[in-house]
């Protein structure tokens, strides 16, 4: 069970292989009017199958809501939902049973539970995540419609978007039309190459999803143990094979002196940069809010590597199944949800309070 949220909080439960994943929202408010097909739209997104460089299981991800809308409003009652699982194979995972695969959760979860479900990898699943889809594709209507969430592939191995882009109206349809998710046509197209040439070899790539934040509310966020940076750190680190999180000038200002980082003030309280990255003492300044999440090459390949099995014993062995050779394409809507439920549960918080 994964729960997320302070005052609007979603719990999550399922198994990859198993019949359903689903969701439960606790504290979404009454009355709020849903366009439930935007919701289907962000999980189409997300499914697997969509192209030539992500996995080819086929999973139509259509999600159901049990509770907690009526006649297209939520009531106030626990939102909850399921989304049945199609594709299984879990043929796929029968090497594993015995063996543990190399930087993947199989050894970890086994010593600390004692026991594992090695289908799919059981609750270290990215299946998991399409619960955060539904829930971050509804909390954006608790949000002021003028907040904008754009999440973008802005690197794949090696290959790097040279700054970062500036937002303007058909930015969003950029970045849809790239089977990578960049906005850059170019660059995407790079990318693409170079991920079906991974592919081919049986190999992975990592890769970096950026999200700009345009029209925050000011004052979301609490001091201390409530930032809201590391709110949003806390989600972004949860996601499979999420390895950094950073935001605003991030590491780089570490190399940097007071004097070049400082946002220096206009008269009506923007300021002339943005190094804070729109948040300052945990607290949103009005700023855009930008941040970085970088992922790890997928463990699942093809080649083949070292396992070990419960004995100590190791063996060659490749993983078969299908699997994303990089992974970051299908994040991008994982990561822009999970940032709208954030947004949306500060800024309930914030409600509350006046």
């Amino acid at each position: 069970m994964f729960s997320l949220g302070h005052f609007l909080t979603l719990s999550s439960f399922g198994e990859s292989h198993g019949t359903a994943y689903g969701g439960i929202i606790s504290n979404f408010p009454a009355g709020i009017k849903l366009n439930l097909d935007l919701v289907q739209v962000a999980l189409d997104r997300r499914k697997p199958g969509q192209s030539h460089i992500t996995t080819a299981r086929k999973e139509e991800d259509q999600v159901e809501f049990l509770s907690g809308i009526y006649e297209g409003k939520s009531t106030g009652a626990p939102i909850s939902f399921i989304v049945k699982n199609k594709d299984t194979r879990s043929s796929d995972y029968k090497n594993i049973e015995t063996n543990f695969r190399p930087s993947h959760a199989d050894y970890t979860y086994e010593k600390k539970f004692g026991i594992r479900d090695p289908r799919g990898g059981g609750r270290s699943s990215a299946r998991e995540t399409l619960n955060w889809v539904v829930a971050g594709a509804l909390a954006k209507h608790i949000l002021p419609e003028n907040l904008a969430i754009y999440s973008y592939v802005s690197q794949v191995g090696d290959i790097i978007m040279p700054s970062m882009p500036d937002i303007n109206d058909d930015f969003y349809l950029k970045i849809e039309s790239s089977p990578v998710r960049c906005p850059d046509a170019m660059i995407s197209k790079k990318m693409e190459d170079l991920i079906q040439e991974v592919k081919i070899e049986g190999d992975s790539l990592g890769g970096v999803v950026e999200t700009q934040i345009k029209h925050v509310p000011i004052g979301l966020g609490e001091p201390v143990f409530g930032k809201l940076h590391a709110a949003l750190g806390h989600a972004m680190l949860s996601i499979n094979a999420c390895h950094g999180f950073e935001f605003g000038s991030g590491f780089a200002a570490a190399s940097m002196r007071g004097s070049e980082h400082n946002d220096e003030f206009r008269e009506d309280f923007s300021t002339r940069t943005n190094f804070s990255g729109g948040i300052q003492g945990g607290i949103s300044n009005g700023m855009d809010i930008y941040f970085r999440v970088a992922f790890k090459p997928v463990a699942s390949i093809s080649k083949v590597q070292n396992f070990v099995n419960k004995e100590g014993v190791l063996s060659p062995n490749g993983i078969v199944g299908r699997h994303d050779p990089c992974v970051v394409p299908r994040a991008v809507p994982i990561v822009e949800h999970l940032a709208a439920f954030i947004l949306a549960d500060f800024y309930l918080i914030n409600k509350i309070r006046k």
